[in-house]
């Protein structure tokens, strides 16, 4: 895929997705996808899939799988559409994101994350439903609607970037990102013990998250593989891979809101983690995606006054 492809969906997601705000702020730019309907840049991804089915696929629905913000994007987006969706979900994906897919009349089918692998579950519900899997990063199209984001930042932005930096789990966000904005530098960043795509970068070939992760708070990040397309793209961009604790996480979590007022959940928040961790230069040039805001609120109540 090319950057003509995240330009063709930026077109096709005019007034179907909101254009989040770009904000000044100490550190650089925010582009606040955590203010996304649903709450993350997922809608992105899963409207631009979504409107590529056809008539019969449609009526034969989607099945997706997500710890919660693609989920509540393709079910946001499939009841826009009229299209049945069915998502796979952990059985411990905070309730926020359970009930926000739900209250869009998605299925939802729970899994165990540690037992259980959710790309089979639906797998063999798409073979035994007729209905069309639609994967959180591992679809040309899902790739090119996230990278709408990159071109908001373009057209936003009074100067051209020079770094993006930007919350990784698949890598779908970061690839169109990359693509979108092929003059700035790329700076992807993971949680501590789940940093797959930083070793795989690393060492040139794709690599699972390795046995026993650490219990994270960045629950959107808990990919257990990256993808051939999202590997591709990003190690074609050069991009720079980090990982952030998850005290770091909580500074970046906590500063959102007593400079802004944003709310931003963990995983939304580890690329601001490594800007203000000192990882990543700040400055006019610098702008840090805030991925999402689906935090607990007792969560956030408990990090922000800590």
């Amino acid at each position: 895929m090319t950057r003509a492809d995240v330009l063709l969906a930026a077109e096709r997601l005019a007034g179907l997705v909101e254009r989040t705000p770009l904000i000044e702020s100490s550190v650089g730019w925010l582009k606040c996808e955590c203010l996304q309907t649903g709450g993350s840049f997922k809608l992105r991804g899963a409207t631009n899939r979504l409107l590529q089915l056809s008539e019969a696929e449609r009526e034969r629905g989607v099945v997706a799988f997500s710890s919660g913000n693609h989920a509540q994007g393709v079910s946001i987006a499939a009841e826009r559409l009229g299209i049945p969706a069915t998502i796979v979900m952990p059985a411990d994906a905070p309730a926020i994101k359970v009930e926000g897919t739900r209250s869009h009349g998605a299925e939802i089918i729970f899994y165990d994350r540690l037992t259980e692998s959710r790309e089979e579950i639906a797998g063999a519900l798409g073979r035994e439903r007729g209905c069309v899997v639609v994967p959180s990063f591992d679809d040309d199209m899902i790739v090119a609607g996230q990278g709408s984001t990159g071109i908001e930042i373009l057209e936003q932005m009074p100067h051209p970037p020079e770094r993006i930096v930007i919350p990784c789990g698949g890598g779908g966000l970061a690839a169109g990102i990359a693509l979108a904005c092929p003059d700035a530098e790329i700076f992807i960043v993971e949680p501590e013990g789940w940093d797959d795509m930083r070793r795989s970068l690393a060492g040139n070939a794709i690599v699972p998250v390795e046995p026993g992760p650490p219990p994270t708070l960045c629950d959107a990040l808990q990919t257990m593989i990256v993808s051939p397309i999202t590997f591709g793209i990003l190690k074609a961009r050069n991009a720079t891979a980090l990982a952030v604790s998850e005290s770091q996480v909580r500074d970046a979590v906590r500063w959102a809101w007593v400079e802004h007022q944003l709310v931003v959940e963990p995983g939304g928040a580890v690329g601001l983690a490594a800007i203000l961790a000192g990882l990543v230069p700040a400055g006019e040039g610098t702008v840090a995606v805030l991925s999402g805001g689906n935090i607990d609120p007792a969560l956030h109540a408990e990090i922000i006054e800590a």
